[in-house]
């Protein structure tokens, strides 16, 4: 083959430029399509948002968000809220109640998922089977035939208030109302709050320098056991010179219904418990799943160290299942919190359902609309930001 060489610049004159023409340039190429995209995207969004803009005004629709200040016209159930209060704070009613489904119910999940997940795997033929039957049962469903299911033939049919049902005064059930015994502060009880805090904070560094202890010579760190009883220590000794503050709120019944304790409607009940266990099915399969990822070397190593079952789990196969499990399970929390807006089928007032009366009270749906839109995109961000620190913090580090 005869090698191609450039004709040499004829002497005297400039020489040539080694660069294409510009419509042959592959870097301009990629600027001048990206800008073409960028400017094609601005036109569509203008030319929707001036279409809408003009058929709300030709329909007599307000463009703004001044309705947020207008007073609401309806009530929550299961809340202080008043018609009078404005259209934002019953949107805020309907976000917290939402906020509240979310975190709750994460919590929740997480612990039983984790549960199911590690008996899907039990020796024990009846532990294994009962957890496939429950994984294969739940997620093959609906989530929202989940809700009506627990509304209807389960939280519908507990005890009436005429007779409820109680558990060693400690919880009291009925089909309006759930109630359980909660803590409660007495009036003055600032110093108590504030030896509260401290014990959080002694608790926090104990559970630090036995981390570091551990790190520097190997030896137990007992992080658990030390800081717990630290926090323990001054909350007992901060109880006792404060006057004892700190008590047990009783759930009881009044005439037709249930003071004291933490309460919560049965609507907020159903939902709560129908996705804490319909999602807990997932996150048992990404458990099961990511434990058996785990290099069978790992378990062999450990019962070459003697170490027990639980042992097994805590120090060494969790901690490597986590590591692979922790984006997956993320996205079954954005589960759970999108589809709390379900709750609408059992009149639970949460966001999506407040946003619904909102506009069927007369007020603009595309603003609505864009706020709840706006409200989901938050929430979803905030837990995606939590579970990447998680995320981060389990993923090995190289040295």
């Amino acid at each position: 083959m005869t090698a191609v060489v450039d004709a040499p610049d004829p002497p005297g004159q400039p020489p040539r430029s080694s660069r294409p023409p510009l419509w042959r340039d592959v870097r301009v190429i990629r600027v001048v399509l990206q800008v073409a995209f960028a400017v094609a995207v601005v036109a569509l969004i203008s030319y929707l948002y001036s279409n809408l803009v003009n058929n709300l005004t030709d329909q007599g629709i307000r463009t703004d968000f001044g309705y947020l200040d207008r007073p609401a016209g309806f009530q929550i159930l299961g809340s202080d809220f008043r018609a009078a209060q404005s259209v934002s704070d019953a949107l805020l009613v309907g976000l917290s109640n939402t906020v509240s489904v979310a975190v709750i119910g994460i919590v929740l999940t997480m612990i039983l998922g984790i549960i199911v997940g590690v008996a899907s795997l039990s020796s024990n033929w009846l532990v294994r089977k009962a957890a496939t039957v429950y994984v294969e049962t739940l997620r093959n469903l609906p989530p929202l035939i989940v809700i009506v299911f627990m509304f209807t033939a389960v939280i519908l049919r507990l005890p009436r208030i005429e007779a409820p049902a109680e558990w060693f005064d400690l919880a009291i059930w009925t089909n309006r109302t759930i109630s359980i015994a909660a803590p409660s502060l007495d009036a003055g009880s600032g110093g108590f709050l504030l030896a509260l805090v401290t014990a959080l904070v002694l608790a926090a560094v104990v559970w630090i320098v036995r981390t570091r202890h551990n790190a520097r010579t190997g030896q137990p760190h007992h992080r658990v056991a030390l800081s717990g009883l630290a926090f323990l220590a001054v909350v007992v000794l901060a109880w006792s010179l404060t006057g004892r503050p700190l008590g047990i709120d009783r759930p009881e019944v009044v005439g037709r219904q249930l003071e004291g304790g933490w309460s919560m409607s049965a609507n907020y009940a159903a939902v709560l418990f129908a996705l804490v266990i319909y999602t807990a099915s997932y996150i048992a399969e990404i458990v099961r799943g990511s434990i058996q990822a785990v290099h069978k070397g790992q378990t062999e190593a450990s019962l070459a160290l003697a170490l027990s079952g639980f042992q097994r789990l805590r120090f060494v196969i969790l901690p490597q299942a986590f590591r692979i499990a922790v984006p997956a399970i993320a996205n079954q929390f954005l589960n759970l919190t999108k589809n709390s807006s379900l709750a609408i089928a059992v009149g639970f007032a949460e966001l999506t359902q407040v946003t619904f009366i909102v506009i069927g009270n007369g007020n603009p749906a595309p603003q609505s609309i864009l706020l709840l839109m706006f409200a989901y995109l938050f929430l979803s961000l905030v837990i995606a930001l939590f579970t990447n620190i998680v995320n981060r913090r389990f993923q090995l580090v190289s040295r």
